[in-house]
């Protein structure tokens, strides 16, 4: 009762995704801070022994539901065994991925049971808040902190009143922890057969195309990252150039896909995909608070820009000002000359 609840997706491999394993760190910690339980629901088929995958993050009970109809994923049954689940264990904390698949089923989720749903959220706070209005003081709230107004604002939204406070988080903003590789918890088994109608399943996937994305920008330890500063397509080259030297991925911020310069698969900002390299190479980007989002908390940041007011240089580590076509060259020289 009370406790912080994860929905943990499932890859094409039966594994647990990535953005559900940084969740439940997050819940890990916010769950030690009031006190309470860390539960996980998996959804899916042939689960056997999926509950290894979530124990080491510090998951005190998993709900788990087995049924060959479970996946892929589809909308009706999720909703069905999330919202009994729900209704039994009355959760005060609700987080899901903001994924395709968290943005289709939380809405869903807080829609029937008529309570708040913060969606994206940058980052999650537990705090108090006084209501002048009504002189209530509200105690150990979810702080749903999330970018808005074009990311021209930094929004924290509280839900007061209803339960479960509901969350979706971007992937790549938490960071995922192992909390204890031996700890235990316990499994919980839920009877898909029992919950389950036959209107849920009104909707059937008949063929599926899978194609595995040829960028992995999201796990790269080193990105070069071209801004609108870069200039021109061509001119990227020299980013790839240089990623090809340091064993790199290269990235974009919105203004450069916007101009044609990449492709929006290499986005990173609110908008884009959310990174934390270990050095993260900033090329004629300025800095908008869009864009910091999405790369903030990176170990290392070089910016190179022509501006030496640019936005991006009070976050950076190391500023060079310059062009790129002038200081890229001598970067790769330098570094091939340099290195075995």
């Amino acid at each position: 009762m009370n406790n912080i609840f994860v929905y943990c997706e499932l890859t094409e491999e039966k594994t647990i995704a990535d953005v559900s394993l940084e969740l439940l760190s997050k819940g890990r910690r916010l769950a030690t801070e009031l006190g309470v339980k860390l539960e996980a629901i998996v959804i899916g088929s042939d689960l056997k022994r999926i509950e290894d995958q979530v124990f080491p993050f510090g998951v005190d009970v998993v709900h788990v539901a087995d049924d060959n109809r479970l996946f892929p994923y589809t909308t009706l049954p999720h909703a069905s065994l999330v919202l009994h689940i729900f209704h039994h264990e009355k959760p005060e904390i609700a987080i899901f991925g903001a994924t395709s698949i968290g943005r289709d089923l939380a809405p869903r989720i807080a829609s029937a049971l008529r309570c708040g749903l913060t969606a994206d959220c940058t980052s999650l706070e537990i705090g108090d808040h006084f209501e002048n209005k009504t002189q209530t003081e509200y105690k150990n709230l979810l702080y749903q902190i999330r970018p808005a107004f074009g990311g021209n604002i930094i929004a924290t939204i509280i839900n007061p009143e209803t339960r479960p406070q509901m969350a979706t988080v971007r992937e790549g903003v938490m960071k995922k922890e192992v909390f204890d590789p031996k700890y235990k918890g316990q499994v919980k088994k839920v009877n898909a057969s029992a919950v389950l109608r036959d209107e849920d399943f009104m909707v059937q996937i008949i063929e599926r195309h899978m194609e595995a994305s040829k960028i992995n920008i999201k796990n790269a330890q080193v990105i070069i990252a071209g801004g609108y500063g870069v200039g021109s397509r061509e001119n990227f080259q020299l980013l790839y150039d240089l990623a090809d030297v340091l064993g790199a991925q290269v990235g974009a911020s919105r203004a450069a896909v916007d101009a044609g310069f990449s492709e929006h698969e290499r986005q990173i900002g609110q908008t884009g995909v959310t990174v934390r390299p270990k050095l993260y190479i900033a090329c004629g980007i300025s800095g908008a608070v869009q864009h910091r989002a999405g790369m903030d908390q990176s170990a290392q940041i070089i910016s190179i820009n022509t501006d030496p007011n640019a936005p991006i240089n009070h976050i950076a580590d190391y500023t060079i000002i310059g062009s790129i076509t002038d200081v890229i060259p001598k970067m790769i020289r330098y570094y091939k000359a340099n290195s075995k």
